[in-house]
């Protein structure tokens, strides 16, 4: 079920996020249901019924929500950044034919040991990606 601009309006707002028109309608077509979008396919969506959010507010808006945890920023290559609304600890397929970008659950990919972290730091998260092509 689609949630309701009230629900959107709240959730933007536990997250210190001030709801323009243009982040709610963002939200709106981000947090619908758990996808990958890119940037340009976010502006593509909130503009299909006529509205005029630009292009640097949609890629604003995006950068504000991944910073603001409401969605997770996957970088697949340089010039491929996707926005992830299943904010929950899983890893990725990219299929570079297709450019498809597909969840793998985190209980599917074992990593039973990482390396010893730098001085002063501590971990914030492991992210897989795993890259695949079509078979010919």
């Amino acid at each position: 079920m689609e949630p309701s601009k009230e629900t959107i309006i709240k959730r933007l707002e536990s997250c210190s996020i001030y709801p323009t028109p243009q982040r709610v309608k963002i939200a709106e077509v981000m947090l619908d249901k758990f996808q990958h979008m890119s940037a340009d396919n976010v502006l593509q969506a909130v503009n299909v019924d006529g509205a005029a959010v630009s292009k640097a507010t949609v890629y604003n808006t995006l950068g504000l929500f991944a910073k603001k945890g409401l969605v997770r920023e996957v970088i697949v290559d340089p010039l491929k950044v996707f926005y992830d609304s299943n904010t929950s600890e899983h890893h990725h397929f990219y299929n570079v034919d297709t450019g498809e970008l597909s969840d793998i659950g985190s209980s599917d990919l074992l990593i039973n040991q990482l390396p010893a972290l730098p001085e002063a730091t501590e971990m914030d998260g492991v992210d897989v990606i795993i890259r695949l092509r079509n078979r010919a």
